[in-house]
């Protein structure tokens, strides 16, 4: 049986009405995908905690999470992971990129043109309905 693996993604969005995007480097596993950067969930840890802890680690400011946005299970080729996506708000500082290749902040309806991560593309398709429900 595939290992599972417990992941928190952020998604955040500016004043712009923008949200922020990350490009996995070439290093990580699923390299040169987008994703809404975070991390796993480490034991004890509720979901707002860990995201909060891992984009202090990963992107180097501090986020409030605010709801559960979307919860989809995806499998890989060698690992099952179980994605939940917290809207979040930065709280202080900037966002900058240490772990990944680039971070961007995108318009919704520009979400799909990036090359996303499988496992992050129900999230993205529920935002650019969010504004757009027709779609």
């Amino acid at each position: 049986m595939k290992k599972l693996v417990k992941v928190v993604a952020a998604i955040i969005e500016n004043e712009e009405n923008e949200i922020l995007c990350a490009l996995r480097s070439p290093d990580m596993s699923i390299p040169n995908m987008w994703e809404f950067p975070g991390g796993k969930v480490e034991a004890g840890e509720d979901l707002a905690s860990a995201l909060e802890r891992e984009i202090q680690e990963e992107l180097d400011c501090i986020i409030k999470a605010t709801e559960l946005f979307n919860d989809h299970t995806h499998e890989y080729e060698t690992f099952t992971i179980q994605l939940l996506s917290l809207k979040a708000k930065i709280i202080e500082g900037i966002p900058t990129r240490s772990e990944h290749s680039k971070l961007i902040w995108l318009k919704r309806e520009n979400l799909a043109s990036l090359n996303w991560a499988p496992a992050d593309i129900p999230a993205v398709e529920q935002l650019i309905r969010e504004n757009n429900p027709s779609l």
